[in-house]
This record gives structure tokens, sequence and C-alpha cells, in this order.
């Protein structure tokens, strides 16, 4: 289990939105890259064909190549289409995994992506066990990883009760992202940060993920899940661990999961003042969304890492749909000098040094530093140093993730210790928060959010200009 490759990939919701969107161009990626020579089998109850799941691969890689201003290369599609197979049925019915172990045929070692509701997992991953298909098998589950920690734990026993826990893969396609890599590449790589990454010198952290579209369609599954549990609980609070971790003892992976899972449980479990909760208007009037519903589609929080590092540190936290840019960035801010020596004195916390970090849409490190003016008078303005690393031809997030799941390669999977720790944070208030305030689409959210981080100088809303937009 701990080298061989998977000899067989079948993924489970293969009709679905997330397979068109994410999962076939990562398998064609992977196919032109040659990282794929073995049988893809896809399981789904839509009364399909094969040829029907060719022709909806065949739109989706055409469709993901004309966001990038690519051609899709006719050879490697073929190759791909003849290795994909498919199974159609219901995942209650024992049939349908008899007939995919007819499918798999000689394969030995297959890795089971479960592209489905995480309600669907238990009965699925029992249903391999039953069929023999789960035998030496590896298995990849979406995230969110339960609904909060009783669920995440339960969610977990299933999963245990018929794959070893190396054999089980919890995916979250932000830790594929290169610039996620980079964050803990950053850190470590480089020795001038270390002396200034800690309490005595970060006055506070901002992590923002704004998206300018809504639900998309999807509003039965984000009325069942929110911003709180659909991004910060994971994609966000993911980053902060890797952005206040200790340094890890070596370069495996596993030492790098035993420190992040220490920021989580470090972390100061939330209450109810501690975020503010906002809903776009016309919410409510999306498909599939509850008439009165009070789910979050945007949330914004403070939060505390009771650590030696990070004692007193706020971390700031927001992210929300249907807001002015579709953008990831982290700000670290920096403590002003300790003597206001100039005649400029930086007095206002939001005028002060910080690093930039941008995730997405491009990849961008910024240092922002006081530079004097031309003149007798010692006063100056503040400038940016900006690097910005776009990286063509860069593997996808997916075919990352899914090409080391075939190796059983952990390193960018979320562990179970982890999972856990991080529900604990949000768990208090899953239940017990103020009310969905509503704000207007493409503004920044509720104003009542300024109010959390009013003492550090307000949110810096991210701005690109024309090169930072285009990807």
């Amino acid at each position: 289990m701990a080298t061989s490759r998977s000899d067989a990939l079948v993924f489970f919701g293969a009709t679905g939105d997330l397979a068109y969107k994410k999962v076939f161009p990562a398998l064609l990626a992977m196919t032109r890259d040659g990282d794929l020579e073995v049988p893809v089998i896809g399981v789904a109850k839509s009364g399909w064909t094969v040829k029907q799941l060719r022709q909806r691969a065949r739109d989706s890689v055409r469709e993901a190549a004309k966001e990038r201003g690519e051609k899709v290369d006719k050879a490697v599609f073929d190759k791909l289409a003849a290795r994909l197979q498919y199974v159609d049925g219901d995942y209650a019915d024992p049939d349908t995994f008899t007939r995919l172990k007819q499918a798999l045929g000689k394969a030995k070692r297959p890795l089971h992506y479960l592209a489905i509701p995480p309600g669907l997992f238990g009965t699925v991953v029992k249903a391999l066990q039953r069929a023999g298909c789960a035998d030496d098998a590896r298995v990849v589950v979406e995230k969110p990883f339960g609904h909060d920690l009783a669920s995440a734990r339960r969610l977990n026993q299933a999963l245990r009760s018929v794959f070893p826990d190396e054999a089980i893969f919890r995916i979250d396609h932000f830790l594929g992202k290169e610039a996620i890599m980079n964050i803990l590449y950053f850190r470590f790589a480089n020795s001038f940060l270390e002396p200034i990454w800690n309490r005595n010198h970060v006055a506070s952290v901002e992590v923002t993920l704004a998206e300018q579209f809504g639900v998309k369609g999807r509003g039965a599954f984000y009325d069942g899940a929110g911003c709180l549990r659909d991004v910060i609980q994971n994609h966000l609070m993911q980053i902060v661990a890797l952005l206040a971790m200790e340094p890890p003892a070596h370069e495996g992976f596993g030492a790098v999961h035993a420190e992040k899972t220490k920021v989580f449980q470090a972390m100061r479990p939330l209450g109810a003042d501690d975020l503010v909760r906002g809903q776009y208007r016309g919410y409510r009037k999306e498909p599939g969304v509850a008439k009165g519903s009070d789910v979050e589609t945007y949330c914004a929080l403070r939060l505390f890492i009771d650590s030696w590092r990070w004692g007193g540190v706020p971390w700031y936290l927001r992210s929300g749909k249907c807001l002015p840019e579709t953008v990831a960035e982290i700000r670290v801010s920096l403590k002003p000098p300790p003597q206001q020596l100039f005649d400029d004195a930086v007095t206002d916390p939001g005028r002060a040094n910080y690093l930039r970090l941008r995730i997405s849409p491009t990849t961008a490190m910024a240092l922002a530093a006081r530079i004097k003016r031309a003149g007798k008078d010692f006063v100056g303005d503040q400038r940016e140093l900006l690097l910005m690393d776009e990286q063509t031809g860069a593997e996808l997030p997916y075919e990352r993730l899914l090409g080391d799941a075939m190796d059983g390669d952990g390193a960018l999977f979320t562990r179970q210790e982890a999972v856990e720790a991080a529900w604990q944070v949000v768990d208090p208030v899953l239940a017990r928060h103020h009310p969905a305030i509503p704000y207007r689409a493409g503004s920044w959210g509720p104003k009542q959010a300024d109010a959390l981080i009013a003492a550090d100088g307000g949110w810096h809303n991210p701005v690109m200009d024309d090169a930072e937009r285009t990807p």
C-alpha cells in the first residue's frame, strides 16, 4: 500500500457537476502527462451509456480549455475516452457493485473517488466491501468532512470500518493549489521572516476569500452547508494553520500534519460575538433554498490562537458570495515602529508595514514599506515591492491530488485529527449564533462586520489591477 500505485480509478458521481467542472479536465491533464495509464470507471445513477459519458467528458474538457484560451488535443482525449468505462446504477443496489467488480477485471489496487454527497459515503464504502472492491484499495472523499464534530467522527468510523487510515484520502482541492503550497515553502525556506513572525511584531492577520458569483444553481447543497461550513472551517483554517504552524521537524508530510493539528488545537473556540453572518439579497429566491432560510452566504470572524508565538494576535477571516471581486488574499499587518521619529509618524494601524500574499486568481507577493519623498522634509509614502509569479503549465489541483492519491502520497490531504480539531473551534457557533444580516450583492458584505476589525484599522479589500486580474 505504501509504494504501489493504484491500477484503476473509479469515480462515483461521474455525471455530476464536480466531475464536469474538475474531474474530467484533471483526467485529461493526467493522460497528457502520462500519469493515467489505467482503466477509468465512472459510476452514477443517470440512465446513461458509456457513449453519453464520453460526450459529457468531451464537453467538459472543451469548456475548460476554452476558459484557459487553449484547445483540446484530440489524440490525448481519444486516449482518455478509450479508457473510460461506465457503470450505471443505484448506490443502494448491490447489483451496481457486482457490475463494478466485473468492470474492474484484473485490477488489484483500485482508487475509489467519492465525488458524491457525504451522506452517501457510508452506503458506498460498505457496498464496496461486500462486493470485494475494497481489498487493497484506496478511497478519496470530498470535503466537507461531516456537518459538525459529531458527524465528522461518525463519517470517520464508517470509513475506518472498511479502509485502513493510510488508505483514506480526504481531499480539499484548495490544498492542491500551487499558491497554498508556496505558503509552506515561503515560510520555512527563508530565514528573514522568522525573527518577526510572532506576536512581538505581527499586529494582525487577515484572510479574505471572495467570490463575485452566487450559489450558481447549487442552492439545495448550499442551504445545507453555508459559508462557515463550506469555506471557513476548511479552506481558510487550512491557510491559517500554514501561516501559524511551528517549523516541522523534517520534510515528511507527517511532521507537517502534526504541526498544523497543533495550531487547530490551540485555536480558541468561537463564540456568537466572534462572527458576523450575512446573506446576499435574493439568496432566498434561488432554486432549492428554503423560503425563510437563515443560512449565511457571507461570514466574517475574529479568531485567536492561544500559543506562545501567537498569543493575543487577532486573526480575521472572511468569505462570501456576490462580493465585488473573485479573489483570495492574505494580509499580515506588522506593528508600527516603537518610536514616532519622523514628521509623518504612523499612528493609524492601517498604515503600518505589511506582507500581502495573493493566492488567486493570480499568484503574487507584496511587501509594503514606507519610502521617503524627495525633498528636505522627512515624510514618505507606503510603497509595495510586488513579485508576481505566474507559472504556465502548472498542474491543476485535482490533477495533482488524484495523482498523489493513486501513489498513496498523503502530503496534501487532510488528516482526521486536524478535521476534528477544526470542527471543535466552530462547533459552538454552528447552532448558537446571531441571525444572518442581509447585504447588497456587489458589496463587501454587511457593515456590521466592520466592528470586528475596527481596532486594527478595518478590512483591507483586495483591489486588482489589470495585470493581476488575468490568471
